[in-house]
């Protein structure tokens, strides 16, 4: 075996191997996998939850699950939903410091009193525009298990190398650098999720894990207010720089989890903390829904990705939201008061990532029990218009702008359901899954590099001539851009003769699997189709899969 032999047996992909477990998969009996995978199919098509289960299963759906489905669901959210969304709260937690430590010292310390605050984000958007699609084409030849924490591990060094800096020019090379490395993250993470969960299970976990942005934001404040507290001048240093330190700290550990934790595909999965059987079933639970396997990516598979309308238009709302985000300039309108401590302009804003966290959570829920995506998406939309709409007026009573401040945070949840969709409507294709939403924070960054110096340009803070104006006018076409997707994806279901399957979503009809379990039609033109009620079905799972795959 050569060098190169033994290095891709470690780090990447058997597609050999793969293909034939696929096709033994899939061509044992329903009979045989109700023998083979007896330890996670419930055959009590007549199982009720007790009243705790039904109570606790209005808010997470494990609790609804029949005792196996349950037990296999929760194993799944103890390893891959925790790590997930520990990890991208150690990667948020990195990238929002230099917010809180700006307000916190910094600015007057290295004597930053031109758009060097602007530039710090300049800096890391180019590093992620750079880095974000090359991350995902790794990922198709290396594993997530490896590539995914190998960055995380560079960047938790760069965060703690920014405290020892003595001016601006270091910073920008660590962000840029950090940029880099930290763009594998989100798309890659959701990119996992989505290859382990079902549509009635998983905006709920996109939702917690996109919830990380919030948390971690939460807690830089209180991070940053502690450390201002009690270590400011410890050592010598100053309480800003000792927040790099921290948080460089928190991420290493997380980061050599990651080695252990990530579980990749199932179909190539090769964790120690699932058995084969388990492993095996996960294929076939993700075969139920429609969701392909991962293939290897060449340059031709590439090229027909690109001549779909599907990446371009759902790039359209994703870029939107992401660069309409205003949080940033929240603490810079506080500071500008002139009437709160440095601790408070780093806690008040918490309380509008606590309000995310929550809205995140209930409409995710909502979105999961109704078995659609698209009113619960214009609703966050919403939230976020009536915000950056308040804040353009801007000579509003102080309450009602401390009030726009938050609306936006309540819309949060959109990232969440965004992705939840990204892994339904792209289900078909592994590869342009991962790819879409690497190329939407590719435009985002690029965007991102310049809007921010040109809409909310530093020495205009507090008061923006242009940028919340601006922002209200993008988040209406962001709707647009929604509407647009809807109806070409209904389109497309009668030009391409698609069927729905019980899940609510379009199969191509040879990959269309019968469970012959659903009393509802999926007929195309039924006017029922796709409104799936995914709890009806008490969460038993009765494989009857169709012969051909």
């Amino acid at each position: 075996m050569t060098l190169s032999e033994k290095l891709n047996k470690w780090v990447g992909y058997n597609r050999e191997h793969e293909a034939l477990r696929l096709a033994e998969i899939t061509s044992i009996t329903p009979e045989e996998r109700l023998v083979r995978f007896a330890e996670f199919i419930d055959t009590d098509a007549d199982f009720q939850p007790n009243k705790i289960g039904l109570f606790f299963g209005q808010f997470w759906d494990t609790f609804k699950k029949p005792p196996k489905e349950r037990k296999y669901v929760q194993k799944l959210d103890l390893f891959i939903l925790i790590y997930s969304l520990l990890s991208f709260l150690v990667k948020t937690l990195d990238n929002s410091n230099v917010s809180n430590a700006y307000v916190s010292g910094m600015k007057e310390d290295l004597h930053l009193y031109g758009q060097e605050r602007n530039l710090f984000t300049t800096f890391f958007n180019v590093g992620s525009i750079i880095g974000a699609v090359p991350s995902q084409v790794i990922l198709n030849r290396v594993r997530p298990s490896i590539w995914i924490p190998s960055c995380e591990v560079s960047w938790s060094v760069m965060v703690m190398i920014i405290a020892s800096t003595k001016g601006a020019k270091l910073i920008y090379g660590m962000r840029f650098l950090m940029g880099i490395t930290e763009s594998v993250a989100y798309p890659g993470f959701a990119l996992v999720l989505g290859s382990w969960y079902r549509p009635d299970e998983l905006a709920k976990r996109m939702t917690i894990y996109d919830g990380a942005w919030a948390i971690a934001n939460m807690f830089s404040g209180y991070i940053q207010a502690g450390v201002y507290t009690s270590m400011n001048g410890l050592g010598g240093l100053a309480g800003w720089r000792w927040l790099f330190i921290i948080d460089g700290l928190i991420g290493l550990p997380v980061a050599l989890l990651g080695y252990f934790a990530i579980p990749d595909f199932p179909i190539n999965s090769r964790v120690k903390w699932m058995s084969q059987a388990q492993k095996d079933y996960s294929v076939l639970r993700m075969l139920e829904v429609g969701r392909k396997p991962p293939r290897k990516l060449t340059l031709s598979r590439l090229g027909q990705m690109m001549k779909q309308w599907r990446p371009y238009g759902f790039m359209w709302p994703y870029i939107l939201f992401n660069i309409c985000d205003t949080s940033s300039y929240w603490n810079l309108w506080l500071k500008s008061l002139g009437i709160y401590s440095i601790q408070q302009i780093n806690l008040i804003p918490t309380g509008g990532y606590a309000c995310g966290l929550v809205s995140g959570y209930l409409i995710a829920n909502m979105s999961d029990r109704a078995g659609k995506r698209f009113p619960f998406l214009m609703l966050a939309v919403f939230f976020n218009f009536l915000g950056n709409l308040l804040l353009a007026i801007w000579n509003i009573p102080f309450g009602v702008k401390m009030f726009a401040f938050f609306l936006p945070e309540i819309g949060y949840p959109l990232w969440g359901l965004m992705l939840t969709w990204s892994a339904e409507t792209f289900q078909d294709d592994t590869e342009l899954r991962g790819l879409v939403v690497a190329m939407g924070n590719t435009m985002s960054s690029a965007m991102g590099a310049w809007f921010p110096l040109v809409a909310f340009p530093t020495p205009q803070a507090p008061m923006y001539k242009l940028g919340y104006k601006l922002v209200t006018g993008l988040t209406v076409l962001e709707a647009m851009g929604i509407v647009f997707f809807l109806i070409m994806s209904k389109r497309e279901l009668k030009t391409r003769g698609k069927k729905l399957n019980k899940f609510g979503l379009a199969v191509d009809i040879e990959d269309y699997r019968d469970n012959g379990t659903d009393e509802l039609s999926l007929e195309m033109g039924d006017e029922n189709a796709g409104k799936v009620d995914y709890q009806a079905k008490s969460g038993v799972v009765e494989i009857t899969v169709a012969e051909k795959l």
